[in-house]
């Protein structure tokens, strides 16, 4: 685990070290938990929440510029002195950050073409039904008389004479 403000030292170290020799970078990513304070994670892990920022890696490693616009784009993860800090999958005015967990699943809007004005327009999301959490059990708590019984193995006790062969 790493704090945010020791995450660059950590690259630049990995990158730099004989024995590390870490000369690219892959991925950079993020994870949402939002039941933590910290509520996302990386992959070299540093807990943060959405109001930390954390230092650019982009001056270690330039592969992190747009995988660092994508972490932004889509958790919200704010990366200080990043070149070029703009949406990168999402349009320019898109509200929200679709990978967090408390993103809508519908959307806030609904993007159709209308024939009449010639262009896309932006409507509110209208549901026929509001959303409703569905707290199942799993088929095996509901149907028990389906499990396969578990047959007991007999216990032999020391000295039993059916354990011995003759």
């Amino acid at each position: 685990m790493i704090h945010p403000d020791g995450v660059v030292p950590v690259l630049t170290f990995l990158r730099d070290h004989t024995n590390a020799q870490f000369r690219s970078m892959i991925d950079l990513t993020a994870v949402d938990i939002p039941t933590r304070q910290n509520r996302f994670e990386g992959s070299i892990v540093s807990r943060i929440n959405e109001l930390t920022p954390v230092d650019s890696a982009v001056p270690v490693h330039l592969a992190a510029n747009w995988y660092e616009r994508e972490v932004w784009d889509m958790f919200g993860v704010f990366f200080a002195n990043h070149p070029d800090l703009r949406r990168i999958l999402t349009d320019y005015g898109f509200e929200g950050h679709p990978f967090r967990k408390d993103f809508p699943l519908s959307g806030y809007v609904e993007l159709r073409y209308d024939d009449e004005v010639k262009r896309v327009v932006a409507e509110p999301v209208e549901l026929a039904q509001e959303f409703r959490k569905f707290d199942l059990n799993t088929p095996w708590e509901v149907f028990p008389a389906f499990r396969e019984p578990q047959q007991a193995e007999p216990k032999l006790e020391a000295g039993d004479a059916s354990s011995e062969k003759k």
